[in-house]
């Protein structure tokens, strides 16, 4: 299958494509690279640099599915610019299926985000639940999934709102959750926790990107899934880096009220199975930055890097 996909030189997307090439999938990765390229070269895979707001610059000839990650990552770096954020997140989804449909492409996977629920008190957030977003971020998720279900009589349309990922990527982040904590265990042998109460669903990045080629086979799937299997409170999190990686934990309080969790049992009445754990996340990571392999960089922080090359 011919598939295209967005934002694939990205933290999802440079583990995703090397799976679409083993499963047999040609790729074409487009992406604007604003953290570089980590995807090595393959027969069957185009790597193409471009922004998405250049919705026409997208090549669609052949495609038979997209798999569409691209957007602005994280409330702070969509706080930086909200009129890019809204341009990049939800304008140009709009624009891409609607050159989908028109194209006869028949699959869209979407990859939203479990935080356009806002804050929930209730211990299932399923699906069915109203979406309250609370920041540019998660509201141009929201807008975007309302656009694309738009078009579910003309093509599959699968929806993904993922929880926080975790685990190692050719193209790191280390801002994240479980990253950062494990990273600051392994560098400074102490784990700042702010607040601690607040629940965060988890899912190791190997099952996210798992989930995609999972829907990709069976197109006859359609509609919204969450997709998080560990919901743990903050101070939970940084327990268990401790607990692998020798180190104190020092609390301090937190204005961040959000906390939120994702049942994922509709997917899993799918037949998906997750593999991993936020456990296996901690021990990778470890594992990378002892042998060397994974380093405190710059980079691998959204905002600190989009800060200072915002006008790239």
């Amino acid at each position: 299958m011919n598939v295209l996909v967005t934002g694939a030189c990205g933290y999802k997307g440079s583990v995703l494509v090397p799976k679409l090439l083993a499963a047999g999938h040609t790729v074409i990765a487009f992406d604007v690279m604003w953290f570089g390229n980590h995807l090595t070269p393959h027969p069957r895979l185009e790597v193409m640099r471009g922004d998405v707001r250049n919705s026409d610059s997208i090549p669609l000839s052949g495609i038979s599915a997209i798999i569409h990650l691209s957007s602005v990552a994280n409330d702070p770096c969509s706080d930086l610019d909200p009129k890019l954020t809204w341009e990049i997140s939800c304008l140009a989804t709009m624009q891409l299926a609607d050159r989908a449909a028109k194209a006869g492409i028949n699959h869209f996977i979407y990859a939203s985000s479990g935080s356009v629920y806002g804050l929930k008190t209730e211990l299932n957030v399923t699906e069915n639940l109203p979406l309250v977003p609370l920041s540019e971020y998660n509201k141009t998720k929201m807008v975007a999934e309302r656009v694309l279900l738009s078009y579910a009589n003309q093509m599959t349309v699968q929806i993904v709102r993922p929880a926080t990922v975790c685990g190692l990527s050719p193209r790191m982040r280390l801002d994240v959750a479980v990253n950062l904590l494990a990273m600051q265990a392994l560098t400074t042998g102490e784990i700042h926790v702010l607040g601690g109460s607040q629940t965060r669903p988890n899912i190791h990045i190997d099952d996210i990107t798992d989930i995609y080629l999972f829907l990709l086979a069976h197109p006859e799937i359609s509609g919204t899934f969450n997709a998080g299997f560990e919901n743990m409170t903050l101070l939970d999190i940084a327990k268990l880096v401790s607990s692998i990686i020798p180190s104190r934990i020092n609390v301090k309080a937190s204005n961040d009220p959000r906390s939120y969790r994702l049942n994922s049992d509709k997917l899993l009445l799918t037949g998906y199975k997750p593999k991993k754990s936020v456990k296996d996340a901690i021990r990778e990571i470890s594992d990378a930055y002892i042998n060397k392999s994974l380093q405190d960089d710059e980079r691998h922080y959204n905002l600190k890097w989009m800060s200072k090359n915002a006008n790239r």
